[in-house]
């Protein structure tokens, strides 16, 4: 089970890197989505999947009656899932304000802090004068 786990992290991954690479916004939210997901099942694959029981300790008891899962996977990934949530809704209101204001999801065309390209006419040398 785990080695099916492992190729399915590495599909996602692959998917994720795809579709961060590109030049769409949206499609580079899910990607991250993707390698997010893949990070949980990562995590959740090293804890060691088992069908044990529930680690519930009875009153009275000191500790588990028998072989228990081990909470420590669950509870991170249970962390890391609502932490993900959490950036995942910043990252789509972000992308709606940038296509608000830019008018586009493209972030080739998302270039509004650069400075506008010199052309050959306006070019400068060391000491600020025109080169023409």
């Amino acid at each position: 089970m785990e080695t099916m786990l492992a190729v399915l992290v590495g599909w996602l991954v692959a998917a994720a890197v795809y579709l961060m690479l590109s030049r769409s916004l949206v499609r580079y939210l899910f990607g991250l989505v993707l390698i997010s997901n893949a990070a949980n099942l990562a995590v959740f694959a090293s804890g060691r999947l088992s069908t044990s029981a529930p680690a519930l300790v009875q009153p009275g008891q000191l500790a588990p009656a028998a072989d228990v899962a081990n909470a420590l996977p669950q509870a991170l990934i249970l962390t890391a899932i609502v932490i993900g949530f959490g950036l995942l809704a910043f990252a789509f209101v972000l992308a709606f304000r940038a296509r608000e204001e830019l008018g586009t999801v493209d972030t080739d065309a998302m270039r509004v802090a650069e400075p506008p390209a010199l052309t050959p006419a306006a070019a400068v040398d060391r000491e600020g004068r025109s080169a023409a």
